[in-house]
C-alpha cells in the first residue's frame, strides 16, 4: 500500500492535505451501483465476495477517495441470528421475527461469527489486492442493532425500543451484552482479514437522553473499544448526535470521532484532546447545491481545519441516493486540490 494520508490523520500525524472519504460512498447515487442492483438483491451483493469487491472499488475507481469502506451492512449480525432479515426497496430493512420478550432474547441461536460471517472475511481478502488505499471495516453499535431487532426495521421514534429499555432495563442490557460480544468477534474477524481501520455506527443514538446514552450506548461502545485495544487498529466512533455526545465519546479514547453536521469543527477541536482525530462534517444536503456553493462550503471547512494533523474530511452522515455524481467529483477535487 502506498503512503496513506488517511492513516496518518487517524494517528494525528498528517502533515499534508486532509484525506477524504464519504459515508455510503459505494451506493445508490452511482449509476454503476444501480445497474448492479437490477441484477442482484442487496443481500446477494453483501453475501458474494466478488460482488462486494466490485461495489467497494466503484467509488475509488471513479472519484479516487483516500480510503475505501467495506461494502456490507450493519445488520449482518442480526441476519446471522436468524431473525428473518430482508430488504424492501422502498422500506429498507425488514426483520420478520422481531424480539418482543426476554424469552425471545434467550431463544436467539448461538452464533460462531467466523463461520456465520465468513463471506465478509472472504470479501475483504478478495478486495485487498485491488486497493492502493486503506480499507475501513465497520459494524453497527449494540444499541442500534437492538433497535432494529425490537422495532422490526427502521423507526423514527424507536418507541418500542425505548419502552422496553425503560420498563425492563435488565433484559435490555442482556440483549446489549449479547450483541456487544458478537460485535467484538465480528470486528476481530475483519481485522484478521486485513482491514486497516474500523468505524462503529450508532446510527440511532440521537434518540437517547444524556443519561440513557451513558448507560445504553456508551457503556457498550467502551466494551468494544477496550476489547480491541490490543489490536492497535484505529477505531472511529460515529453516531447521530455526535456533536452533543463528543466529550463522552472522547472519554473512550478512540482514534477518531466522526461528527454530524450540527457542530462547528473548530469549536469541537478546542473541546477535545488533540490526540483524537476528527472526521466530518459536511451536511449531505450541500451536495444538492451548485458547484460553486459546494466549493465554498468545502473550502471553509478546510480553512477552519487548516494544518490540523488529525482531520479527515467526510460528510456528517451518509450520502443521499439522489446526490449528483458531479457534486461528488467537485467535493473530492476541492479537498484533494484545495481549490
Amino acid at each position: 500500500m502506498s503512503h496513506s494520508f488517511f492513516l496518518d490523520a487517524l494517528n494525528c500525524k498528517n502533515q499534508a492535505r486532509p484525506p477524504v472519504w464519504l459515508m455510503r460512498q459505494a451506493g445508490r447515487y452511482m449509476p454503476q451501483y444501480r445497474a448492479m442492483r437490477e441484477k442482484y438483491s442487496f443481500l446477494d451483493m453483501c453475501h458474494q465476495p466478488e460482488l462486494a469487491t466490485e461495489v467497494t472499488l466503484m467509488p475509488i475507481q471513479t472519484f479516487g477517495m483516500d480510503a475505501a469502506i467495506l461494502f456490507s451492512d450493519i445488520l449482518v449480525i442480526p441476519e446471522a441470528l436468524r431473525v428473518g432479515l430482508r430488504f424492501e426497496e422502498t422500506k429498507g430493512p425488514i426483520i420478520e421475527r422481531p424480539l418482543n420478550t426476554l424469552e425471545d432474547i434467550q431463544n436467539l441461536p448461538n452464533v460462531h461469527i467466523p463461520e456465520a460471517l465468513s463471506y465478509v472475511s472472504e470479501a475483504i481478502k478478495t478486495m485487498l489486492p485491488h486497493l492502493k488505499v486503506p480499507l475501513i471495516g465497520f459494524c453497527g453499535a449494540p444499541f442500534t442493532l437492538a433497535s432494529y431487532l425490537i422495532e422490526g426495521g427502521s423507526s423514527k421514534t424507536l418507541k418500542k425500543t425505548k419502552q422496553w429499555m425503560l420498563r425492563e432495563p435488565a433484559s435490555f442490557h442482556q440483549l446489549l451484552n449479547r450483541l456487544a460480544d458478537l460485535t467484538v468477534d465480528y470486528l476481530k474477524l475483519q481485522i484478521e482479514s486485513g482491514v486497516k481501520a474500523l468505524q462503529i455506527f450508532d446510527s440511532w443514538a440521537h434518540v437517547l437522553g444524556h443519561f440513557q446514552f451513558q448507560e445504553f450506548s456508551l457503556g457498550y461502545l467502551k466494551k468494544i473499544v477496550d476489547a480491541l485495544a490490543s489490536t492497535n487498529i484505529p477505531i472511529i466512533l460515529f453516531c447521530r448526535g455526535s456533536s452533543v455526545f463528543a466529550p463522552s465519546l472522547a472519554s473512550l479514547r478512540p482514534a477518531a470521532i466522526s461528527l454530524d453536521w450540527n457542530s462547528d469543527l473548530k469549536a469541537v477541536r478546542q473541546m477535545l484532546p488533540s490526540k483524537i482525530a476528527l472526521q466530518g462534517n459536511l451536511d449531505p444536503d450541500i451536495l444538492y447545491a451548485p458547484n460553486p456553493t459546494i466549493r465554498q462550503h468545502v473550502s471553509q471547512m478546510l480553512k477552519d481545519m487548516h494544518q490540523d494533523p488529525g482531520y479527515i474530511f467526510n460528510l456528517g452522515h451518509g450520502i443521499h441516493p439522489d446526490t449528483p455524481m458531479e457534486a461528488v467529483h467537485t467535493l473530492v477535487d476541492c479537498v484533494q486540490n484545495d481549490r
